[in-house]
C-alpha cells in the first residue's frame, strides 16, 4: 500500500511538471495549428533564468520565478512578432525546420554562455522541508508543484472558456479574415498566445528543475515527451493533456519503482496502446 502510495504521489508530481510545460503547446498546436518544436528550448529559458536570478543574484523564489517568466513572455513576443508569424501560412515541413533550428540555436546559446553543468534553482527553507503525509514524508516542492499545476489548469480553462479573449483566440483560428473584419487584433492575439504559451513552459521549467534537470539539450531531450502529452491528450485540449500528462507520469513512475531496468519502455508502450485506442487523443476537440 505504502508502495502505491509513493507512486501515486511522485508520478503526478511528475505528471505535472509535464502538463504545465506541455499547456503552451496544446494552444500553439492544438488551437493555433503552428509546430512549434522549439517550445522545450522557452522551458529550459525559464529554468536558465530563474537559476542565474535566485543563484547568482540572490532574488527570492517568487521574484526569480516571476523575471523568469517575463524574459521568457518577452522573448517568445519578439519572435513571434519578427520571424514566427511568417511562418503562420507555411508548410508543416517549413515550421518544423525553423523551429527545429530555433532549438539548437537556444542550445548552443545557453551551452556558451553558462557551459554544459547542469543549473540548480535554490530553493527557500520551506519549500526544502519536507512534509510528513503519515505513509511518508515528500519535499514540500513536490506539493507545490501538484497545487500549481491544477492552478494552472483552472487558470487555462478558464481565460479559454470564459473570457473575451478566449472567444477572440477561438474565433481568429477558425475564420482569420473574419475576425479581423469584426475588429479583433488579430495580430495581438497571436503575439499573446503564444508569448502566454511560452511562460507556461518557463514555469514548468522552473517548477519541475529537481525531476527534469536543466542543462543545454533539455529542449531536445524532454522534447518527445512534450509532444506525447500533446498527442495523447488531444490536440487542443487542455483536460486532455492534463489527464494524459499525468496518467503517462504515474506509467513513468511505476516502471521506474518496480522495473529500473526496463527505463522507459512501459511508458512508450502505454502511448502506443492509448493512441492505438484513441487515435485523435484521450479526449480530442470534435474539430481535430
Amino acid at each position: 500500500m505504502s508502495l502505491l502510495a509513493n507512486i501515486l504521489i511522485d508520478g503526478i508530481a511528475y505528471g505535472m511538471v509535464l502538463f504545465i510545460i506541455s499547456a503552451g503547446l496544446t494552444i500553439t498546436l492544438g488551437l493555433m495549428r503552428f509546430v512549434n518544436l522549439a517550445h522545450g528550448a522557452f522551458a529550459m529559458v525559464g529554468g536558465y533564468v530563474a537559476a542565474w536570478l535566485v543563484g547568482v543574484h540572490q532574488w527570492g523564489l517568487l521574484a526569480g520565478t516571476i523575471g523568469a517568466l517575463l524574459v521568457t513572455a518577452v522573448i517568445a513576443a519578439v519572435l513571434e512578432v519578427l520571424v514566427l508569424r511568417r511562418l503562420y501560412r507555411r508548410s508543416e515541413l517549413q515550421q518544423v525546420l525553423f523551429t527545429i533550428g530555433l532549438t539548437f540555436l537556444f542550445v548552443a546559446s545557453v551551452n556558451l554562455v553558462f557551459g554544459p553543468q547542469v543549473q540548480l534553482i535554490p530553493l527557500p527553507a520551506w519549500l526544502a522541508a519536507t512534509v510528513d503525509l503519515g505513509f511518508r514524508t515528500i519535499p514540500a516542492q513536490r506539493l507545490l508543484v501538484i497545487v500549481v499545476g491544477l492552478a494552472v489548469l483552472a487558470s487555462v480553462y478558464w481565460v479559454m472558456n470564459a473570457t473575451r479573449f478566449g472567444v477572440w483566440l477561438r474565433a481568429t483560428v477558425d475564420n482569420t479574415a473574419a475576425a479581423e473584419s469584426l475588429g479583433i487584433p488579430v495580430k495581438w492575439v497571436y503575439a499573446i498566445t503564444f508569448a502566454a504559451g511560452a511562460a507556461l513552459a518557463a514555469l514548468g521549467g522552473i517548477l519541475g528543475a529537481e525531476l527534469m534537470p536543466l542543462e543545454p539539450f533539455y529542449p531536445i531531450k524532454y522534447l518527445v515527451l512534450v509532444l506525447v502529452v500533446v498527442a495523447v491528450g488531444g490536440m487542443g485540449s487542455i483536460a486532455g493533456s492534463a489527464a494524459a500528462a499525468v496518467g503517462l507520469g504515474i506509467v513513468e513512475t511505476a516502471s521506474k519503482y518496480l522495473a529500473a531496468d526496463w527505463g522507459s519502455l512501459f511508458f512508450f508502450a502505454a502511448v502506443a496502446l492509448l493512441l492505438a485506442w484513441r487515435p485523435h487523443g484521450i479526449l480530442a476537440r470534435r474539430s481535430a
